[in-house]
């Protein structure tokens, strides 16, 4: 038996619901990934990386074109993640990237690139049935998860709030297709996220005090 058809097998059923390997392995990793990601460690983007390989198996054996191609997404953006938090963490002295809230400008970017893309991805899914059975909610959370990725790329705090909207649409939707892990492990992920906003939302504001203190005293030594 080949690895990729070992991921498609089912690993145990609960509550009525097939939990397949690779659901549950690739969301383990992805809790995981969010874990350190709340920590600002760097390995949460080779682990996110490894997450979506893993996943893409489970969301082909559910037929979820959608699901497939936001894995592969994740893919590609955790490989550009990976790259700005090596800069950031140089920039910071510390191996660990800044984080500070956007911009009111760089939310406006992240909300209309959030909803056109979704128009667009909607509309692609929709005129072709073949890649999506539910085509709103899979474009939603295609466009959400980029939106968050790259959020969290650049260090800010929205990338929290982004990962929210996403699981609200994803917890339900995991559920109704069948990946009952996929939809356990996203409850989870709840807690993370906001335990993780609420360190990034604190050390954004110490951050900002410590700018704020310095700026007196380098106009006095002037």
């Amino acid at each position: 038996m080949s690895a990729l058809s070992w991921l498609g097998d089912e690993a145990f059923t609960a509550l009525g619901q097939h939990v397949i390997w690779s659901d549950m392995i690739g969301n383990t990793i992805g809790l995981g990934a969010l874990a350190l990601g709340w920590r600002r460690s760097i390995w949460t983007w080779p682990a996110q990386f490894l997450a979506g390989l893993v996943l893409v198996t489970a969301y082909a054996s559910a037929h979820l074109s959608g699901g497939v191609g936001k894995q592969l997404l994740v893919i590609g953006v955790a490989l550009w993640g990976w790259r700005q938090w090596q800069a950031g963490g140089r920039d910071t002295g510390d191996g660990h990237p800044g984080v500070r809230f956007a911009t009111w400008r760089e939310r406006a970017v992240l909300l209309a690139g959030t909803a056109a893309g979704t128009l667009a991805v909607g509309g692609l899914f929709s005129a072709v049935p073949q890649l999506s059975w539910n085509p709103w909610p899979d474009a939603y959370i295609f466009v959400g998860t980029l939106t968050a990725m790259v959020a969290q790329a650049r260090g800010l705090v929205e990338f929290w709030f982004a990962w929210l909207l996403v699981d609200a649409v994803g917890v339900p939707l995991a559920f109704s297709s069948g990946l009952a892990f996929s939809g356990l492990v996203y409850v989870v992920y709840l807690v993370i996220v906001l335990w993780g906003m609420r360190d990034w939302w604190l050390r954004s504001r110490a951050a900002d005090r410590a700018a704020a203190a310095r700026g007196p005293a380098l106009s006095r030594a002037a």
